[in-house]
């Protein structure tokens, strides 16, 4: 088992791997942060087409929370000023805002600084 949560982002893309720098060097949370395209999926108990989808925050117990919510989990592990943002994006009414923000910016990440073609996010997994 791990002793530290990973957080799995998309490496192809120039927007994430801005966002994932900025949360190693301003965020700091306490967790490795890897590209989907070097980790281990299968022992993170992950596939390669939700890892394409989202960002994902897998726990050292296995557990995996996905685009919203794994932004907050990091920002709730990273503690200071950023605990509190975390913990008001996992409140009932922010949390429904939180994801559909989530999900109008991962649909138009190859539009925002940084993206190209290949920050395009494929249909939904399942």
């Amino acid at each position: 088992m791990r002793s530290r949560p990973v957080l799995v982002y998309d490496g192809d893309c120039g927007f994430c791997t801005t966002s994932a720098n900025f949360a190693e060097r301003r965020v700091r949370p306490r967790c490795d942060i890897v590209p989907w395209q070097f980790a281990d999926l299968d022992a993170l108990g992950v596939t390669r087409e939700r890892a394409e989808y989202e960002v994902l925050w897998v726990t050292p117990t296995g557990t995996v929370y996905g685009g919203a919510r794994a932004v907050a989990k990091a920002l709730l592990s990273a503690g200071g000023v950023w605990a509190p943002l975390g913990a008001v994006l996992l409140l009932p009414g922010v949390r429904w805002a939180a994801r559909r923000v989530y999900r109008l910016v991962a649909a138009h990440r190859h539009r925002l600084p940084g993206g190209t073609p290949a920050c395009v996010v494929p249909r939904r997994p399942g």
